[in-house]
């Protein structure tokens, strides 16, 4: 999780703890109110990994498989 993800998890939880209300989150973050409880709904039921883009680490879903790559593309 990157600095920027820390960030923007820590004023989620504090969100969450009704420390600051979700209008005030949503302008820290640059977000709307909606966005910022759609990702709270996130960080209840999936946890802290709600804040990072579904595929970190993976290969994109428009991503052409290697196999049929060197098929059309010839060295």
């Amino acid at each position: 999780m990157g600095q920027r993800e820390g960030d923007r998890l820590k004023i989620l939880h504090e969100a969450k703890q009704r420390r600051i209300t979700q209008k005030q989150a949503a302008e820290q973050l640059g977000l709307t109110e909606r966005h910022v409880r759609r990702l709270l709904v996130g960080v209840r039921t999936v946890g802290d990994r709600a804040v990072v883009h579904g595929l970190r680490g993976r290969a994109s879903n428009r991503c052409i498989d290697r196999k049929i790559q060197r098929q059309a593309l010839p060295h």
